[in-house]
């Protein structure tokens, strides 16, 4: 186990979240908005899908309907602008 994976029980177990969480899915995500949108906009980005996981009824559900939301939102976007 490395250090991100570590991270991310930890973190887990100290918030009581239950199941697997796709890090790879948030960080490639969290990286297209980085890139994408601007750099601030990727941490605020995976917190927004969080919340929406948090209000749905199956949160790994909701994870996945948040991020392909973001995911096309993304698609659609002009590019990098003056933050």
């Amino acid at each position: 186990m490395n250090t991100l994976d570590e991270w991310v029980a930890a973190v887990c177990a100290v918030l009581g979240i239950e199941g697997p969480v796709d890090r790879d899915q948030i960080l490639d995500l969290t990286r297209d908005v980085a890139h994408g949108v601007a750099r601030p906009a990727a941490p605020l980005t995976a917190y927004l899908i969080g919340l929406a996981a948090g209000r749905s009824a199956d949160s790994a559900a909701g994870t996945t309907a948040a991020i392909a939301r973001v995911e096309a939102l993304i698609s659609g976007w002009p590019g990098p602008r003056d933050q």
